[in-house]
């Protein structure tokens, strides 16, 4: 579970054994059953998450009550409700588990800390929301400027293994289209092979 997040943190900034198993101390292992939430629209977000095992949707309810999901968060992927986190203002966000899952949580007064006492720390979290910026603008511009078959056949290539592991309502929800659209356009990219 740890070892998952020492190669994540790797990937941006070395950190000696000691400054790890020190940072490593600021999180709390949680399991989360498959559908349960680990927040809900209205709650304040108390926590950035690192999942180690399974997947959440992190979605808004429209005003119709369906669900438009911004991301998924799977093995080795951070999840949490930025804004909630950052402001303490209650959550438009549900960050649902799609799966039975694992996630290490750690607190905004843990992660402050952190950053006072192991300075890498906040260069790996200003790193990391750089490229999760980069990532949220890539998707705006493919939701304003690519076909929904395009952002489909984009979402197999890039997620191959999450893809199988999704529901056709779920990809229908995270592409913005209904799960009929959903239906055509995987029948239209079967007929052309």
């Amino acid at each position: 579970m740890y070892q998952l997040l020492r190669d994540n943190i790797e990937q941006h900034v070395h950190l000696s054994d000691a400054e790890f198993s020190h940072f490593a101390t600021s999180f709390e292992a949680k399991e989360i059953e498959k559908k349960q939430f680990l927040l809900r629209e209205g709650e304040i977000c108390r926590f950035e998450g690192f999942v180690t095992k399974g997947i959440f949707s992190v979605y808004h309810l429209d005003k119709n009550g369906d669900k438009q999901i911004l991301y998924f968060a799977h093995e080795n992927w951070w999840v949490t409700n930025i804004d909630s986190f950052t402001n303490n203002l209650p959550s438009q966000l549900f960050i649902e588990a799609l799966e039975d899952s694992e996630v290490l949580l750690i607190s905004k007064s843990d992660k402050e800390s952190a950053y006072i006492n192991l300075p890498k720390i906040e260069k790996l979290f200003r790193v990391m929301t750089q490229k999760t910026h980069v990532a949220l603008q890539r998707r705006m511009i493919d939701s304003l400027s690519k076909t929904a078959d395009q952002r489909y056949i984009d979402f197999i290539e890039k997620y191959p293994q999450l893809y199988q592991r999704l529901s056709n309502l779920q990809i229908a929800a995270y592409l913005g289209v209904s799960h009929e659209f959903l239906s055509k356009i995987r029948r239209k990219i079967a007929g052309q092979k």
